[in-house]
Order: structure tokens, then sequence, then C-alpha cells
């Protein structure tokens, strides 16, 4: 919120990439207090959503919420704020219901955890299947064109030919 204060904008609604505390623990409480919708993930992350509060206190987070978004997202849906539109395209395997957004004019895709800079999400939790992953890596983000920047829910940004040509994970028969 020091961040949204900082640069003087105005938040319209919360974007959701996928159910993992960690990315939307927070997103409950921040909805209601600021009076924001939430939309997405998809809806097969709901079991996640459901069980915010117990993944918090297993992994020693701050107490988190559920909530169910205002507004669950599928491939091929939009998204709006301001004068910008959001391409939403459903990238499963990190977990069932993980979506990407993409601004096409801009070149820009926040992707999650679907792919990091030399890495790929992991599989390991409820739901996670490493095949459908690089299924959705191969369908969905390599088709954006290499030049696309990449916004991963962690670590530094890339681009889509950097990890086409070099992430270890994707090579071979799997890029």
């Amino acid at each position: 919120m020091a961040e949204v204060e900082k640069a003087g904008v105005r938040l319209e609604k919360i974007l959701v990439t996928h159910g993992h505390f960690d990315h939307a623990a927070a997103v409950g409480r921040m909805a209601r207090e600021l009076g924001l919708p939430i939309e997405g993930p998809q809806q097969d992350d709901r079991f996640l959503l459901d069980a915010i509060p117990q993944w918090c206190s297993q992994f020693g987070f701050p107490p988190g919420e559920a909530f169910v978004p205002d507004r669950w997202l599928e491939e091929g849906d939009e998204v709006g704020f301001g004068e910008q539109t959001l391409q939403v395209h459903h990238c499963p395997g990190h977990t069932p219901g993980h979506v990407i957004f993409v601004h096409q004019g801009a070149q820009i895709a926040v992707v999650g955890d679907v792919i990091f800079k030399g890495s790929i999400g992991r599989t390991d939790f409820p739901r996670g299947d490493h095949a459908t992953l690089l299924r959705s890596i191969r369908e969905r983000i390599w088709p954006l064109g290499d030049a696309v920047t990449l916004l991963p829910g962690h670590g530094p940004t890339t681009t889509v030919g950097e990890e086409r040509r070099h992430n270890p994970f994707l090579q071979g028969a799997y890029g």
C-alpha cells in the first residue's frame, strides 16, 4: 500500500493469478478494507482459496483469510482497468486454476508462478502437475513471442525468448 500511495494511483480491482497463500493470503482483507472487487483465478483453485487460513498457519505466515473472487476467470477472458485491457490465459500445472495476464500492446505478461528466470513453477503441492505445467508453457507462453517480457511472481523479469533458449527446465523435448 505504501507503493500505491507513493505512485499516486487509485486501485480499481485486485487480480489474482492463483490460490497459493503466498500470493493470496491478504487479498480478502485488502478487498474488504479497500472496497475492491477480486478477479481471478480460474475456479479450479477454489480449494486453495478455501484453505488459505490453514496454509498460513502451517507455514508460519501471518493469518490469511479465505475468499471467493467476484469473478472467476477463464481462458480467453479479458480484464480491464483504467484504459488498459489484459488477456487472460488459463495456465494450469503449478495449480489447476492458475491464470496469467497479458498486455499485448506493451508486450508484457504477468505469469505468477508458471515460469521464472531460469526455472518453472513447482508442482509438488496438492493438484500440481508437471506435464500440465510444461504444456501450459508450450501452448500459452511460447506463442506470446520471444520479445514479450515476463513478470513472474518471484524473482527477476525475463523474456519468452530468453527462457525458450536458456531455461534448463524447458530444453529438449520440453521446450
